[in-house]
C-alpha cells in the first residue's frame, strides 16, 4: 500500500503544532503561577518609570499642571443669534 497521501501528513502536522502550542501555553501559565504576585520585578519597575516620564512629557506638551488658564475660559465662536417672530 503506498503513501497515505499529502492530506493526512498535513492533519499530523497541525496537531502536532497545536499540541505544542497546548504545553506552551500550559508551561507559561505554570510560570506564571509560581511568581510571587506581591513583588514587582525588576522590568514592571522600569515600565512603570517609563510610563511616568511619558506621562511627564505629555503634560509638559499640553501645558497640564500650569497656571495658565485651561480651556474653559478660552471664548467660543458665536453662533447666529436666534430671533422670535
Amino acid at each position: 500500500m503506498p503513501g497515505r497521501g499529502r492530506s493526512s501528513f498535513t492533519k499530523r502536522q497541525k496537531e502536532h503544532t497545536r499540541q505544542q502550542k497546548q504545553r506552551d501555553k500550559a508551561e507559561r501559565r505554570s510560570q506564571r503561577k509560581d511568581e510571587p504576585s506581591g513583588t514587582p520585578s525588576d522590568s514592571s519597575e522600569l515600565d512603570l518609570d517609563e510610563l511616568q516620564r511619558h506621562a511627564a512629557e505629555q503634560a509638559a506638551l499640553f501645558h497640564i499642571g500650569d497656571d495658565d488658564p485651561g480651556p474653559s475660559s478660552i471664548p467660543r465662536e458665536q453662533g447666529p443669534e436666534k430671533t422670535e417672530p
